[in-house]
């Protein structure tokens, strides 16, 4: 590990018993009141983190703000270059003129007792710097709510919530000087991120959603949280894919799974992801491996993250089926499509409907649909889509519109185009789909023009 080392400001402060914040700042505020009338502009003292970066060669990138430089000259009797320099190299003002080696400072009992205090003074502001355990357990729980309600809560609200929950996050981290309370904040401001991208993702904007992935990445790797990380790629391997780079987003599952401490849950996810991507580039055979080991995860392994967690982390069995409906669809095996999806339907239909998620049950009756217009039912697909019909403006995300255009297109086929109750179920999905946020926002996905 590289040594620490300090500038020549710590040197001077060091040695003029101002090394403490408390004290450095007090020292700061009388001479910026001298420089203020004398006419000077000058600002107030950094703060405890920034004063204890000027204290560290690198610490900072650039110089101080001239308002704070006029300051600190001030005090220290230096250019502001000088003394953010090591402390092993002393500015040309404070060496000695003669080269001769200079004797060991003499130390008494008065400067041991000021550097003690000074030691007990900054341990005591460090310890200071650290968040109520309760704080953090809030958030930890405010976004496992969020997560868990996601499926049954609009984008948008999910959005601003996620939004508001990142923030307390990125403050409580400047807060704190605590390891233990970083890491959980980082863990946190990832899940944020994660749960932004996903309803970025929603609304159609895939921009700031891979954005946001991106950053979700980030923090995991900030704090070497493998599931965290492993979420934030398989998610950027989804969009990928619907942003039609099905290769890139089968390089991005792979190193998905990759990552340590990930669950049975989690490769379960990662491979429905991988089956998709294969789907698109018409790789039938790898397409059916990867829908073949998304079944066969079913052992015991778990993480933080997908299972205790999970909500829009998870992914059981209900999605899974939904996912490898979608990859069929692509296969154009419409007996395995219509399979799947009725499996996703069946489990989700066993739970109390305020717990059933529109992001899982519109795209799973979607699907249905799809697969039975692909038999030229056309009726059939009436019927899987009335429950769709129903799904409020504010819940009709991108996973929807997807697969709705895709099922639009389905009845411009030979033999379906021309029949009366096409048309009128083509009108209705036109007039559903006009109402999405993701199509107010010119959402659009490349990859449904294929199916």
């Amino acid at each position: 590990m590289d040594e620490v080392r300090r500038t020549v400001l710590f040197l001077l402060a060091s040695q003029r018993g101002i090394r403490s914040y408390g004290s450095f700042s007090e020292e700061y505020d009388r001479v910026a009141r001298e420089l203020g009338r004398r006419g000077r502009k000058v600002a107030p003292p950094p703060g405890a983190r920034q004063y204890e970066r000027l204290l560290l060669v690198g610490g900072v990138k650039t110089a101080p703000y001239a308002a704070t430089t006029c300051v600190l000259e001030q005090m220290f009797q230096g250019p502001v270059k000088e003394l953010l320099g090591p402390a092993d190299e002393e500015p040309p003002s404070a060496r000695p003129a003669s080269s001769r080696t200079s004797s060991p400072p003499v130390l008494n009992e008065s400067e041991l007792l000021m550097t003690a205090r000074d030691a007990a003074s900054h341990s005591g502001e460090a310890a200071a710097l650290r968040l109520d355990e309760l704080t953090l357990d809030q958030l930890h729980d405010d976004l496992m709510k969020l997560s868990r309600e996601y499926g049954r809560r609009a984008p948008g609200e999910v959005f601003h919530e996620a939004n508001a929950l990142l923030q307390q996050a990125q403050i409580n981290i400047e807060r704190t000087r605590s390891p233990e309370q970083h890491t959980r904040l980082y863990y946190a401001a990832g899940q944020a991120s994660a749960l932004l991208a996903a309803a970025s993702f929603d609304l159609g904007a895939l921009r700031p959603a891979v954005s946001f992935a991106r950053s979700a990445v980030q923090y995991g790797k900030t704090i070497s949280n493998g599931p965290l990380q492993a979420y934030a790629y398989g998610m950027l391997a989804f969009m990928a894919f619907w942003d039609g780079r099905p290769s890139e987003s089968v390089r991005l599952a792979n190193a998905a799974q990759q990552f340590g401490g990930v669950g049975s849950t989690a490769r379960r996810r990662l491979y429905a992801i991988e089956a998709r991507a294969y789907g698109h580039l018409r790789n039938d055979d790898q397409a059916r491996r990867s829908i073949l080991a998304s079944l066969e995860q079913t052992g015991g392994d778990r993480d933080e993250l997908h299972d205790d967690v999970g909500g829009e982390f998870g992914f059981d069995a209900a999605r899974t089926a939904m996912s490898n409906a979608t990859t069929s669809l692509l296969l154009r095996d419409a007996e395995g499509a219509e399979e799947f999806a009725a499996t996703a339907l069946t489990l989700l239909e066993n739970r109390p409907e305020a717990d059933v998620p529109f992001v899982v049950s519109g795209p799973a009756a979607i699907d249905l649909a799809r697969a039975r217009l692909l038999r030229g039912e056309i009726e059939g697909a009436q019927e899987a889509l009335d429950p769709v019909f129903r799904v409020p403006a504010g819940w009709r995300g991108s996973g929807m519109m997807e697969r709705l255009t895709a099922a639009r297109i389905e009845l411009t086929r030979p033999g379906l185009r021309d029949a009366p109750a096409a048309l009128a179920l083509a009108e209705q999905i036109e007039e559903f789909s006009a109402l999405s946020p993701a199509r107010r926002l010119g959402g659009q996905s490349p990859l449904t023009l294929e199916a």
